[in-house]
Formats: structure tokens, C-alpha cells, sequence
């Protein structure tokens, strides 16, 4: 009989524990792929990571449905990224003591951006890039006060894992350090170089690390109209780029008639979504070695 009850008494304590680490665990919804990133990075095992957007489309741009908005609601944290990212958050109603704003250290420093075409890319609808520049992660140093935001939201809601959420955060700092600094030594290579970009994304990117950078509106995977050529050429009068920045891997034509104006193509992938192969920090160093053929040409 006391066998029985030890042994019934170590099935009740192993049920409680795994029903503790279950109650432990968040559930952490996000607006992008990089914040599901940071919060899986620094949260591991205490964390779960919900980023429902689908591949194809900008996840600044998606609408979710209603059954994605329920997801969000019933999270125990949402991630935001701030900087006007995710248009359907005006329109939904989300339990604010559950919002964190990963970019709200610097609110005020974000990049106004003028009025802009209106163009569609993607099943994602028609969009302007008007109001304010939203890619923040791409200046390395913000990815890190946006993850900083990540470990502080993580510890607010867990205070019992503070020193395992702030050893992970460490981490995954040291390694956005290693990015800043990389980008930055390869800019100074020829600082003054001129380069163009496919889309307006990269506002961040070209403002930290000093890129003389202009944008045009074309997309990765169609290929630009008369006019669309006729204005690049127009813009190449005073902005004698060679190398032109791509978010996706262009039409094969596209390359070869830039190619045939004397310019390059970079692949430099914001990763606003998740990436087909590897992960955030991969994605960033690929992009890296790609921004170095055009500073070491």
C-alpha cells in the first residue's frame, strides 16, 4: 500500500510540474519575423512564438482575418514594431497592457517619408510607403534597443527567468554589435559611392551606416515598364550608381538590361518574413558579403 501511494504521490507532483511549466510558458504574438526572432532568441524555452503572417506577402501591408486577431487577443504579450508597422492594428482592438512598442526608445528619431506612389507588390493590395519608414532593424544598432524592448516586455510578464532572458539578450547584442560594426567597415571603404535600391525599404540602412542611396518602385519579381526605365535613367543623371539593391532575387531580364546600363544587382533581403533557409542573423551576413561586392569592385 505504501508503494502504491509513493508512487502515486510521484505521478501527482510530475503532473503538476509539467502542468507549472506548461502555465509557464508565453505565448507571444508579433507583427513581424524579426521581433518572433528577438523574442525567440532571448525567451528559448520559455517562450512561444506565434508569427502568423503568411510568406507572400509584406507583413507591413497584411491584413489579418478575424481568426488571426483572436490569436493575437488571447497572447499573453504582443510585439510590436512600432514606426506606423502593421496598418490593421488602428483598426483592431488588442488588450493594451499587452502591447509592447519594440521601437519606443527611439520614437523620435524615426524617418518621415514624403509622399509616395501608390503600387501593389504581392497578393497584399495596393499601398504607399507615405507617412513613416517602417524596415527599423535594418540599422543594427535599433535592432538592438528593439530586442533590449523584447527582453524588458519578457521580464515584466516573467520576472522569475530575469537572469535567463538577460544572459540570452547579451548574446544576441554582441552578435547585432558584430553586424553594425561589419556594415560600417565595409561603407567606409568608399563612402561617397552612390548606389540605388529597387524599393524604398532601406531608409534606415542608408541613414546609420552613411549609404548614398536612391530608391525607385520596382518589384523583384516583374519586370519594369518604359516608364519605370525612362525614370531610372532620369535619376541616373545625377546619381551614377552601379550596383542596385534588390529585397528578392529579380527577373533574370531585369538583370541583364541593368546589367547592359553598367549596373549590378545585390540581393540585400530585409527579412521582414521568415526566410526560406536560416534565420535572422544568417539572412543580415548574407546580405553583408552581398553589400561588399559593390564596395570592393
Amino acid at each position: 500500500m505504501n508503494r502504491e501511494t509513493t508512487v502515486l504521490k510521484i505521478v501527482i507532483l510530475l503532473l503538476v510540474s509539467l502542468t507549472a511549466h506548461a502555465n509557464d510558458e508565453l505565448t507571444v504574438y508579433t507583427v513581424n519575423y524579426p521581433l518572433a526572432y528577438f523574442a525567440q532568441r532571448i525567451g528559448a524555452e520559455h517562450v512561444h512564438t506565434v508569427y502568423p503572417a503568411p510568406p507572400d506577402i509584406d507583413p507591413a501591408f497584411w491584413q489579418p482575418d478575424s481568426a488571426d486577431i483572436a490569436g493575437f487577443q488571447q497572447a499573453d504579450l504582443i510585439l510590436l514594431n512600432g514606426a506606423g508597422y502593421a496598418k490593421w492594428l488602428d483598426r483592431a482592438s488588442l488588450p493594451q497592457r499587452k502591447l509592447a512598442n519594440t521601437s519606443v526608445a527611439f520614437q523620435h528619431d524615426t524617418i518621415r517619408v514624403e509622399a509616395a506612389v501608390t503600387h501593389q507588390h504581392g497578393p497584399g493590395g495596393e499601398h504607399s510607403h507615405a507617412g513613416t519608414a517602417f524596415t527599423t532593424w535594418l540599422d543594427f544598432s535599433q535592432a538592438v534597443e528593439q530586442a533590449r524592448a523584447v527582453k524588458q516586455a519578457l521580464v515584466k510578464k516573467r520576472p522569475q527567468h530575469a537572469q535567463a532572458f538577460t544572459h540570452n539578450f547579451r548574446l544576441l547584442e554582441q552578435e547585432l554589435v558584430s553586424l553594425d560594426e561589419h556594415v560600417k567597415n565595409v561603407v567606409s571603404r568608399k563612402p561617397d559611392m552612390a548606389l540605388l535600391a529597387s524599393h524604398p525599404v532601406y531608409q534606415y540602412l542608408a541613414r546609420r551606416y552613411k549609404i548614398n542611396l536612391k530608391s525607385v518602385l520596382w518589384e523583384p519579381d516583374s519586370i519594369p515598364d518604359q516608364a519605370q526605365w525612362q525614370a531610372l535613367q532620369h535619376l541616373l543623371r545625377t546619381h551614377q550608381a552601379k550596383w542596385m539593391l534588390w529585397e528578392g532575387t529579380p527577373e533574370p531580364q531585369s538583370v541583364k538590361r541593368l546589367e547592359a546600363a553598367g549596373i549590378g544587382s545585390l540581393i540585400f533581403d530585409p527579412c521582414a518574413n521568415t526566410p526560406e533557409a536560416g534565420d535572422f542573423i544568417s539572412v543580415m551576413k548574407r546580405n553583408i558579403m552581398e553589400l561588399e561586392k559593390a564596395y570592393r569592385d
